[in-house]
């Protein structure tokens, strides 16, 4: 069991019943998948850029990545509906547990000017997303290897009912974010 995962299971859920004032164990909030997301507008023209592009997310998550395709064809950016544009990985249980824990504890301090996440990224059910303008924060990525810096979007998928409950789960887990 990762270490985070244990934290939460033993002493922040516990806390964040009482915080919350939830009458069941059952109800209080927690993880339920964290997708990251990362899209290549240079596989247009070569689309062998997205290998890479795979491969930095296979080894930042430890889990393959998947190869996402245009959903429709826009004449204006020569995409034709079908081709691969990015990548994508869905994290569950414990991958999504170490996952979580390396990049609030190792990867967002690497972060350059951080002053905290925002808070304006929930969207109203919980859930929370948040961009990163750079794969060579996560310390699995070799910065001599790096042919182009890449950003990425990173969803975390909660069960809590409103964004305040959410909001509650992320800061109990380490989650920094900006005071308002």
């Amino acid at each position: 069991m990762i270490e985070l995962q244990q934290k939460y299971s033993k002493e922040l859920g516990p806390a964040l019943q009482k915080q919350l004032g939830l009458q069941s164990k059952m109800q209080v909030p927690t993880l339920k998948k964290i997708v990251i997301n990362m899209c290549v507008n240079a596989a247009v023209g070569n689309p062998k850029v997205l290998n890479t592009a795979v491969d930095e997310l296979t080894a930042i998550t430890g889990q393959k990545a998947v190869i996402t395709k245009a959903k429709k064809s826009i004449s204006n950016f020569k995409l034709r509906e079908g081709m691969p544009l990015g990548a994508m990985v869905t994290l569950r249980r414990e991958k999504m547990w170490a996952f979580m824990e390396r990049m609030v504890h190792l990867s967002l301090p690497r972060v350059r000017d951080f002053r905290g996440l925002s808070p304006r990224g929930f969207d109203g059910r919980g859930n929370y997303n948040m961009g990163l303008k750079e794969q060579i924060i996560f310390p699995e990525i070799d910065y001599d290897r790096v042919d182009s810096v890449r950003g990425m979007n990173i969803t975390i998928c909660t069960s809590a009912e409103n964004d305040n409950d959410g909001r509650a789960l992320l800061e109990a887990l380490g989650m920094p974010f900006r005071k308002r």
